[in-house]
């Protein structure tokens, strides 16, 4: 029912879905692997299903001729897609997928390079050294954060320091700023350096791992 919807409904056409190798979903008798043995004896099917679409940001912006048509800046790869019988509570069993997702940067090359000076430790302060291209939107607002190595989100920094307030040394080809001991971690381990663009809202420069 779902494939044929898919030829017919165009705003479905462009959805995507993994194979079906498991056993239809639905309809189950509570807390149990048997299909329905009520008196409607529903036939088993696959209603619970996971769909995706990637929109594509050429889709918006190549009206205004800022990327190629045939750019893909975002990619999804399915790597897992299964139900689970062990759950009974529902006469339907819960599916879930599994993706990796994939962005090409905007850039070929960063705005921001970032290098931390020294080794890092909790007994003193650190120092970061950084250099822009020409012409970089900086803010007073920038920051440069201090993130373990495989941090999810922006939010997650360790502690972070303003690019002007926190300003040590400047000359024509770079800027350093410190953090204080303070707030380095004391456990350590691999963390990285990420500087944030208060004009641009976005990350625009993150540095190699390295350890404290």
């Amino acid at each position: 029912q779902l494939n044929m919807a898919k030829k017919k409904e165009a705003f479905l056409k462009e959805f995507k879905e993994g194979p079906l190798h498991f056993k239809p979903t639905y309809k189950f008798d509570l807390y149990s692997e048997v299909y329905d043995t009520s008196e409607k004896k529903r036939k088993p099917a696959w209603t619970d299903r996971i769909l995706w679409k990637v929109k594509n940001l050429c889709e918006v912006v190549s009206k205004e001729g800022e990327f190629p048509e045939e750019e893909h800046l975002i990619s999804v790869t399915l790597n897992s897609y299964a139900s689970h019988m062990s759950y009974g509570i529902s006469d339907h069993k819960p599916v879930t997928g599994t993706f990796r997702l994939e962005m090409k940067p905007l850039f070929s090359d960063p705005l921001v390079v970032l290098n931390p000076e020294g080794e890092w430790s909790a007994k003193r302060d650190a120092f970061i050294r950084y250099s822009t291209v020409p012409d970089f939107p900086r803010s007073a607002w920038d920051w440069i954060g201090l993130f373990q190595a495989h941090f999810r989100h922006l939010n997650d920094y360790v502690t972070y320091a303003w690019v002007e307030d926190d300003e040590f040394y400047s000359d024509k080809d770079s800027k350093q700023i410190y953090m204080s001991a303070s707030e380095i971690p004391v456990k350590g381990g691999e963390f990285l350096l990420c500087y944030f663009s208060n004009n641009l809202q976005s990350v625009v420069g993150i540095s190699e791992p390295f350890q404290v």
